[in-house]
């Protein structure tokens, strides 16, 4: 059984080791008043910092209230144990009162988790998930999906994600809260914004109001959210913050904006300042398509115009927008509008993935560049969604991904924590012959994590060239980067590999013109097969793009790439992921993988002819 606990104001570091008894105050005491099969009172006598609730991600959601009486008063969705305890969390108690009152409801009477409830005030933690990621963000404990919010300001970026605390399995959204100064080391912070009675909290982003539009004060950080409920729909809200992100006020006339249609999928608001027209700008997910709406002061808003319908990978739903402005090739004079179109299922692999859309914006519509069924993707893994950027962050266009895919995201083998943020990536464009696309390249601010570095001498790959150890300690967390010269070879290509046969297999394909990244004997690779993908979906993609499927998680996914005399090659591996960076971002892979050790050789190999290898670095990753 595990336990994992978050203390508001601190953040331990994972799994639980060993409660604490509540000899600081033996007076606290569990109380049933009242319990049948729909509803259960449990009064908390002198009441610690928390109760831990036992939990099953099998069982069905009961609803968990703190009652104080206040309307205010919101319900959690908790997987209650019935059978068997997979882990406990914490519900934060008040401890200024000397009495607390539970109401659960759902939540059968013969079920185990009543007699498995504690009451605690601290706890000796220390992770011991042996897939959380070493570099990579990732919650303390529960769920998390999308980033939200991203913004920078005073020296700190702010990620805000989609977040569960109350089990690491999607449901019952709040905003979870994390800082850093430098994009990789992150100090997690208290909950920013809690599901309340308009509904969970679901994706949007944040600006800073320089110039005092919204009347919170010049500097403010401001919140734009989606409320979800059965009662409500999807509506847009927003909450201010006058102290650096450190709380949040939500603001008192909440809904800003409604669908005007009824729509159902109505979500994820990106704000942006539009500069040559002095407004701000609302992009809004509106099932299939983006609407746009204007507003001078973040409270009021007017609906411009709509893109999208029938636009790109199909099916699609389209979730999480954002909108950036680039020079084209470095060329400041040449700018072009980037519309990234997070969409599930649609992706070229199965489930969901990032595409975007080149055009221009004049301030009311935006117009695309290609025709609509053309697809340009972001990332060519399959663990790659919800890619938002920061804001304010000048000229840099920073964007974060949610490192994982719908179709098994809660399944995949970890239970303290499920879900990573794949590595921030600067955005650029560059043209290929007539298009324009996007390059996604890990920020610099990475290379502060090397360790010393180990160079090989450049080496010439006949048939294979092995690596045998690439770290004397390995922890799994390192980066490679080298420049490939396929030379005639059709195939050139490089194993990452453990002991215990588990392998990720990279190569570039010249005949074929793709790279490829294959993680079907990654390790832990089964669970794929318990996916909500439908079997006539997989087909049907399979043959539509000639993929060989295994299942919806043991697969390869590819890129493809144009023939050239060298490549350069920038590998990231983590815990539970590789990241694939090709000729500078150009191409960008990212993928899931849970091995049973770390993988710590590397073999190159052709299938024929030679390739070379030149400028090989390896670099152990560390905080």
């Amino acid at each position: 059984m595990s336990t994992f606990i978050f203390k508001k104001g601190f953040a331990c570091t994972g799994l639980l080791l060993a409660l604490a008894s509540c000899q600081n105050n033996p007076q606290a005491k569990i109380t049933v008043v009242e319990q049948n099969d729909t509803l259960t009172v449990l009064e908390i006598a002198n009441p610690t910092p928390y109760i831990l609730l036992p939990i099953e991600e099998s069982a069905p959601e009961a609803k968990v209230c703190l009652s104080t009486g206040d309307p205010g008063d919101t319900e959690m969705d908790i997987r209650l144990a019935q059978n068997q305890v997979d882990y406990l969390i914490p519900f934060a108690l008040p401890t200024d009162d000397d009495k607390a009152t539970l109401r659960i409801r759902m939540a059968p009477k013969d079920n185990i988790c009543w007699q498995k409830m504690e009451l605690t005030h601290t706890v000796d933690s220390t992770n011991v998930d042996p897939f959380r990621p070493v570099y990579h963000h990732t919650p303390l404990y529960g769920w998390m999906n999308d980033a939200n919010g991203l913004v920078y300001k005073d020296g700190e970026y702010h990620l805000f994600y989609q977040y569960n605390p109350y089990g690491s399995m999607w449901g019952n959204m709040h905003w979870g809260h994390s800082v850093s100064q430098d994009l990789i080391h992150w100090e997690p912070f208290p909950i920013a914004l809690e599901r309340d009675t308009l509904g969970q909290i679901f994706s949007g982003s944040s600006v800073v109001d320089k110039d005092n539009t919204a009347g919170f004060g010049p500097g403010a950080i401001i919140a734009f959210y989606t409320s979800a409920s059965d009662k409500n729909g999807q509506i847009q809200c927003m909450a201010y913050s006058t102290d650096n992100a450190r709380t949040f006020t939500k603001y008192e006339k909440n809904p800003i904006l409604t669908p005007f249609d009824g729509l159902k999928d109505f979500r994820d608001p990106k704000v942006f300042w539009y500069e040559p027209q002095k407004k701000w700008v609302m992009i809004v997910s509106a099932d299939k398509e983006m609407r746009f709406y204007s507003s001078t002061n973040l409270k009021d808003w007017t609906y411009m115009s709509a893109f999208g319908a029938g636009y790109g990978a199909q099916p699609n739903q389209f979730e999480c927008p954002d909108m950036v402005e680039l020079p084209v090739d470095g060329d400041e004079n040449n700018k072009k509008w980037a519309l990234l179109v997070n969409i599930n299922p649609g992706c070229l692999f199965g489930g969901s993935a990032t595409e975007y859309f080149i055009g221009d914006f004049d301030g009311n519509k935006f117009t695309c560049d290609t025709k609509p069924e053309v697809a340009k993707w972001l990332d060519w893994g399959k663990d790659h969604y919800a890619t938002v950027c920061f804001s304010n962050t000048g000229d840099r266009v920073i964007a974060v991904p949610w490192m994982s895919n719908w179709q098994y995201a809660n399944i995949v083998p970890t239970s303290q924590f499920r879900s990573a943020n794949a590595l921030p990536r600067e955005l650029s464009m560059f043209t290929e012959g007539n298009e324009i696309y996007v390059a996604a390249n890990p920020v610099k601010e990475v290379e502060n994590i090397r360790q010393e570095a180990q160079q090989l001498p450049d080496f010439e790959v006949k048939d294979t060239y092995a690596i045998d150890t690439l770290l004397a300690d390995n922890q799994g967390a390192y980066e490679m980067c080298f420049t490939l010269q396929p030379n005639a070879a059709d195939i050139s290509g490089f194993k990452l590999k453990n002991s215990k046969g588990e392998e990720v297999n990279i190569y570039l394909d010249q005949k074929a013109g793709k790279v490829v990244m294959d993680r079907t004997q990654s390790g832990i690779v089964e669970f794929g097969g318990q996916s909500t993908m439908h079997q006539k979906e997989t087909e049907n993609l399979a043959a539509k793009n000639a993929i060989n499927y295994i299942d919806n998680f043991a697969l390869a996914t590819w890129a493809p790439t144009k023939k050239s005399s060298n490549h350069q090659f920038r590998i990231f591996v983590d815990k539970c992921s590789v990241e694939l960076f090709v000729d500078g971002g150009k191409i960008a892979m990212t993928n899931l993988v849970f091995p049973n050790e770390p993988y710590n050789s590397v073999e190159f190999y052709n299938d024929k002819g030679s390739s070379t290898i030149k400028d090989m670095h390896i670099y152990e990753l560390k905080l």
